[in-house]
């Protein structure tokens, strides 16, 4: 998300960085550039008001416009900003100081990803905090709607309460407590039911659950896709009912992040958890100065070591390690290093979290890079023998012509497999020759491609 806005912000920064001096009028154009790449991100016009007037009194201080970088330090003001607008630095975590079994009651319109994101953080309370989880869904408005939390749990290895037909929510939610409390639940998260649009009845219904049960928490789930709807949404809950935190579903679709970037200001609430994507482990805690650093393209490096630390086979990591550095790499090792690649998500998630990545991923996108290029360098490498694999000089024209057929690609397809191996294994043995201190000497262009000599001319 936010691909559009930090896109915008980098057009205006990168200005501001050629200038050497600035002046008032200077900070008060790249002001303005700010504040049009806001409200083209959808972003609420009092949060924007409040978020250039905060800029403006910080920028236009002596100490910026006499500094020695007054660009990187009108970046730096913008970041602040950003930060607190976000939220404020550091993470909310989920509140659970309460007495067992704590309750936790998930709010939001239908078609939010309510049940989804009720199953997903008992995935993560069972898994990450070793808690005793009880779902329980008290949606008797739509159909299946009981029967798919409880297929949700089934996933995530956690309990769900028993479907009994013809109880309404509060005796849902009062018995959910009771066997809760009977059979020593850590945590009982009650996902209530959604409509279409807000209105009395459902307001009605999320107050009386909320006064029976007194939860620890009163997450409002959001679909970010949504934008100002989504702001208009939290509004209209906040009031009705009082939210802790927002849960801001389908982060991975929204270019724009207006939403995001109005929630803390329109209720006061923080933003706790994101999610994207339908798998269960598709949520993450909300950062805000990390996100802050990726809308100003200066990445999220903490950010992708995390990922990378959750997602990546340590052991399979070390072991590869060690066989490239002695030069040992062949197809099966290029193979399992894609497939720990693909564990992290799209090439271009990747790259937005590097600094300076989001215009290495614009230029991947204006290369038309093929998002499924992995899986189908990962279908050629299985259709090769185990021989072939660990030793590809085997591989010519008609072995390459079955694998093709094998894979279903073409042989143009295997060749470009080959030639990104060979360059690949060049790479290792350089690096192998050089050791760490030859590498520091010359630095990574002792990495790059040597040319060859044209053929016919070696003496």
């Amino acid at each position: 998300m936010f691909d559009s806005l930090s896109s915008k912000l980098s057009g205006v920064f990168d200005k501001l960085r050629r200038r050497g001096a600035l002046n008032e009028l200077d900070v008060a154009e790249a002001l303005r550039e700010v504040r049009l790449a806001l409200l083209d991100a959808d972003v609420a016009l009092p949060v924007v008001r409040d978020f250039i007037a905060k800029a403006r009194e910080r920028a236009v201080g002596a100490e910026v416009l006499d500094s020695v970088s007054p660009g990187q330090q009108v970046i730096k003001i913008v970041n602040d900003v950003l930060i607190e607008a976000l939220g404020g630095a550091g993470v909310v975590p989920l509140n659970l100081n309460a007495t067992s079994p704590v309750p936790i009651l998930m709010v939001g319109l239908q078609g939010s990803g309510k049940t989804t994101t009720s199953g997903k953080i008992a995935l993560r309370l069972f898994q990450r905090q070793r808690k005793r989880v009880l779902l329980a869904s008290l949606d008797t408005q739509r159909p299946a709607a009981q029967l798919q939390l409880q297929q949700l749990a089934e996933r995530a290895g956690v309990a769900s309460l028993p479907i009994i037909a013809g109880q309404t929510p509060l005796e849902i939610a009062a018995r959910a407590m009771d066997v809760g409390r009977r059979e020593v639940f850590d945590v009982v998260i009650l996902d209530t039911a959604g409509r279409l649009s807000i209105d009395e009845a459902l307001m009605d219904e999320v107050r009386a659950i909320r006064a029976a049960t007194n939860p620890a928490e009163t997450l409002l789930v959001v679909d970010a896709m949504t934008g100002q709807d989504a702001v208009n949404t939290a509004r209209a809950f906040n009031e009705a009912v009082g939210v802790t935190g927002i849960v801001m579903t389908r982060m991975d679709g929204d270019s724009r992040g207006g939403a995001a970037l109005s929630m803390r200001a329109i209720t006061g609430a923080p933003i706790k958890l994101t999610g994207s994507g339908e798998k269960l482990d598709a949520l993450e805690e909300f950062h805000p100065e990390r996100v802050a650093g990726r809308i100003l393209g200066l990445g999220d490096v903490v950010g992708l070591v995390e990922r990378a630390s959750e997602l990546v086979d340590q052991a399979d990591a070390e072991k590869l390690a060690r066989k490239m550095a002695k030069g040992q790499f062949d197809l099966e090792d290029f193979a399992s290093q894609m497939k720990q690649i693909t564990k992290m998500g799209s090439i271009s998630s990747i790259l937005g979290m590097l600094p300076g990545g989001d215009k290495l991923a614009a230029a991947a996108g204006n290369a038309k890079m093929d998002p499924k290029i992995i899986g189908r360098q990962i279908a050629i490498i299985g259709s090769m023998t185990a021989k072939e694999r660990r030793t590809p000089e085997l591989i010519k024209a008609s072995r390459k012509k079955r694998i093709a057929a094998g894979s279903g690609t073409t042989v143009q397809d295997v060749n470009k497999l080959l030639k990104q191996f060979d360059d690949m294994s060049d790479m290792m043995k350089r690096m192998n020759k050089l050791g760490q201190k030859g590498l520091m000497r010359q630095g990574l262009s002792a990495l790059m491609p040597q040319q060859r000599p044209p053929q016919g001319r070696r003496h």
